[in-house]
């Protein structure tokens, strides 16, 4: 199936000489002059090797076709990241090369998309937030309640990331898994 290059996602798998590649970045440049570009950071499915596309924004890529399913995480081991398939409790391994960074979010039981290609694991989508604990932070210095000064927080899944300057340690918050982004205070 063709699409135009700037409506590529992360997670998305596109077919380029033959091979199948999945898209773990993709961004969109609209210069001043000259032509809009899109840039796509891909891996190939076959070895992991990892490549820099660019594309004219409007240019016809080819997405390759890939089985979608919801999957529960059940454990990771020394072979891998375990799923299961709610429906028919098939259970599939993905490697570490394929979870990347979603490996600090993933929890028994959690649901995610797995991307499949010929029953192998080619890319996970993680929910769109997560709720994660504060484990460490800063003091917060007296005067410093402008809205816009952020400060750095680590979290129980061993992420790092800013947070409002009234986050203490022991408070659970929202983030987004897409770029870990502070969303709220955790209201439950």
């Amino acid at each position: 199936m063709k699409v135009i290059a700037s409506s590529l996602r992360k997670g998305n798998v596109v077919e380029k000489d033959g091979q199948l590649y999945v898209v773990l970045k993709a961004e969109n440049f609209h210069p001043g002059k000259g032509t809009p570009t899109t840039s796509v950071d891909m891996r190939r499915i076959s070895d992991g090797v990892k490549t820099t596309e660019r594309w004219k924004t409007t240019e016809q890529v080819e997405k390759a076709n890939v089985d979608e399913r919801e999957y529960d995480f059940l454990y990771d081991d020394g072979e891998g990241f375990h799923f299961m398939n709610p429906e028919s409790y098939e259970q599939v391994t993905a490697s570490a090369d394929v979870v990347g960074d979603a490996a600090a979010f993933l929890e028994p039981g959690m649901r995610v998309f797995l991307q499949t290609f010929e029953e192998n694991p080619i890319s996970i989508e993680l929910p769109q937030r997560v709720t994660v604990e504060i484990t460490e932070t800063e003091p917060v210095v007296k005067g410093q309640t402008a809205s816009s000064s952020y400060k750095p927080a680590m979290t129980n899944v061993g992420v790092r990331i800013m947070v409002p300057p009234h986050i203490g340690v022991g408070t659970k918050v929202v983030i987004k898994t897409e770029d870990n982004s502070y969303v709220e205070r955790f209201k439950g």
